[in-house]
């Protein structure tokens, strides 16, 4: 059986309804042969990364960045997952650890921009060599029922891509 890890920071109602609906999706009755582990940021290990087959990852966008938790849970995982950093300290995508190719999906909620959030957790995945399966799911405002509709996708595109 595939292990969809779901790692996530979701302290507001806007951020748990897009948890939520993910949820929804990745565990449609259509899709089998597939185990979805949640756990929250400040929590998730290396042995979660690891042992896992893709990633769904969701924070809110803090200050033009990703959550402190989402953060941690880079910082204390990054290594023993796989990742790489060239000379000068950056993410070197060309590093082929144990998660390099594995799919992940991302979602992201704001009130005003999410570009910074998003731009750190891509540059973070890309230096894990970690495969982008879905567009990013930005969410700014209000979380309306046709951004539920695209998390319930978002989960189901990635738990569909393990099955």
């Amino acid at each position: 059986m595939s292990r969809l890890l779901v790692v996530h920071h979701s302290p507001t109602r806007s951020t748990r309804a897009l948890l939520d609906a993910a949820l929804e999706g990745a565990h449609h009755p259509d899709i089998a042969g597939v185990e979805v582990q949640v756990v929250p940021a400040l929590e998730a290990t290396s042995d979660d990364v690891l042992a896992a087959d893709g990633y769904l990852l969701g924070t809110p966008a803090n200050f033009g960045y990703m959550s402190g938790a989402l953060k941690h849970f880079f910082d204390s995982t990054f290594l023993q997952v796989g990742g790489a950093l060239d000379d000068s300290g950056g993410g070197d995508p060309t590093g082929a650890g144990p998660t390099a190719k594995r799919p992940f999906g991302l979602w992201v909620h704001g009130r005003y921009d999410v570009t910074g959030a998003v731009r750190a957790v891509t540059s973070i995945v890309g230096a894990l060599g970690w495969r982008q399966s879905a567009d990013v799911l930005e969410v700014l405002g209000d979380v309306d029922e046709a951004a539920l509709e695209r998390a319930r996708e978002l989960g189901g595109t990635l738990a569909a891509l393990l099955a």
